[in-house]
């Protein structure tokens, strides 16, 4: 794994944050043990194709998830929805180089709040220029805190 990739994504995460007027939003993980994922995407036309603009994400769990989710919300900016649902975690952690074997669930993670908010994005309507902008569904830390988790301790397991 490249460390000072890693501490880059880490010290300066690109795209970190809820986007209130996303056309698409995905969550991926469980409240239960802590770990979670969540992507925004906005869509722009682009020579007559329909590409992501912008993305963003919040993440609850390791330093790795951040670091991935930082650098996928880049890698996908311009890419149409079909070539975005092509990416696999491995591609989306490259630039991180080889993930150690009890990091991989983390681009895992990724990829799929990156493919619920892009097989969501039919299910989104479009927001009407008279009514306020709201966020789409409940924050990471609503979700979180609804399963009892507001604060504890977190067992990692290993298995061989």
């Amino acid at each position: 794994m490249n460390e000072s990739t890693l501490q880059s994504a880490l010290s300066n995460p690109q795209n970190l944050g809820e986007m209130p007027d996303a056309d698409a939003v995905g969550t991926v993980g469980s409240p239960d043990c802590g770990d979670m994922v969540r992507m925004w995407l906005k869509y722009k036309d682009q020579d007559g194709r329909k590409v992501i603009d912008k993305a963003s994400f919040q993440s609850f769990g390791c330093q790795t998830a951040i670091a991935v989710a930082s650098l996928a919300t880049e890698l996908i900016r311009g890419k149409t929805k079909e070539e975005a649902l092509q990416m696999s975690a491995a591609e989306l952690s490259a630039p991180l180089g080889a993930l150690p074997p009890m990091k991989i669930h983390c681009g895992q993670m990724v990829e799929g709040a990156l493919k619920a908010a892009l097989e969501a994005e039919s299910n989104v309507a479009p927001a009407t220029s008279s009514s306020p902008q709201q966020p789409i569904g409940p924050t990471l830390m609503d979700s979180l805190n609804a399963s009892g988790k507001t604060s504890g301790k977190i067992k990692i397991v290993l298995q061989s």
